[in-house]
């Protein structure tokens, strides 16, 4: 008896599903829309709202008695910089992250331009790899402008000093600026879990305002429990009870211990949310 072998399918000369939808296409796409220019100009904004505020209600902590971040806003530029992180790092900066992510492949579905970008083809494994890295390197801009921005104002309306801390003492310039790189960085890896959750929705929906107001909503539902102190330990596993243990950074002595345990569960719940996703996605039926 004769056995019959099936050709392989033909590939078309010179391509190369690596190559497809390169991360410079995507992110050139990326930056011409319309919200990711709407959020740039939020993050360039806040600032200068802060620095009215200041100069319409006065210097902050000048009748409570009490000392903290907030209340040594106008010491220097690099205590401006540090409390505008600190007002905006439990929600706003949760907006932008929600928005990259959560818009990224669901609006494709919106405009029913996914299936195109499947039938290039674009390996679909290729197209989610392009789009997350492009939504992280988007959510790592808007969370690095607001600091540069607000130091740059905060420096013209206050002067360039050192760092001072609300337990008492200062951090020179130099080691200031550092400690703020860390503060980023720790804000970022924060918003993994939001990150993640919003691009698993994307992939789950063809309505982007479901995927972005989801991961923004469970996100708050987190913080809600935070508050619950009958949860006991059992808040230690909310990523919501770790999200300012980068105030641990304008202390004295810089504190890696809560830092840490943060990190390892924003990394462990993303890298799961991001798996979802892929496995998902590669055996969702794509009509959109």
């Amino acid at each position: 008896m004769s056995s019959v072998v099936a050709d392989p399918p033909e590939v078309a000369s010179g391509y190369r599903a690596g190559r497809t939808l390169p991360l410079r296409v995507e992110l050139v796409r990326q930056l011409k829309r319309r919200r990711t220019l709407v959020m740039g100009a939020i993050m360039f904004a806040l600032p200068f709202v802060l620095l009215m505020a200041f100069q319409i209600g006065g210097e902050p902590g000048q009748d409570n008695g009490r000392v903290n971040l907030m209340d040594s806003a106008t010491a220097s530029g690099a205590n401006f910089a540090a409390v505008n992180l600190f007002a905006s790092a439990g929600f706003l900066l949760v907006i932008p992250v929600a928005l990259f992510f959560g818009d990224t492949v669901a609006a494709e579905a919106s405009w029913s331009s996914l299936r195109y970008l499947l039938a290039a083809p674009v390996p679909r494994a290729r197209l989610l790899w392009s789009k997350l890295v492009v939504a992280l390197g988007l959510s790592l801009a808007a969370l690095v402008l607001l600091p540069v921005v607000a130091l740059a104002v905060g420096t013209a309306a206050y002067g360039w000093g050192p760092l001072q801390l609300p337990t008492g003492g200062t951090l020179s310039p130099g080691t200031a600026a550092q400690r703020l790189v860390i503060i980023v960085a720790y804000v970022l890896v924060s918003q993994l879990v939001t990150a993640g959750l919003a691009f698993w929705l994307s992939t789950r929906t063809d309505a982007p305002l479901g995927a972005v107001g989801g991961a923004v909503f469970l996100t708050i539902i987190g913080n809600v429990l935070d508050e619950v102190t009958a949860l006991g330990d059992w808040r230690d596993f909310l990523p919501a009870h770790w999200q300012y243990a980068w105030l641990d950074a304008v202390q004295p002595q810089l504190q890696w211990t809560d830092m840490i345990q943060g990190t390892a569960l924003s990394v462990t719940y993303a890298l799961v949310l991001f798996a979802l996703a892929f496995r998902g996605f590669a055996r969702k039926d794509v009509v959109s």
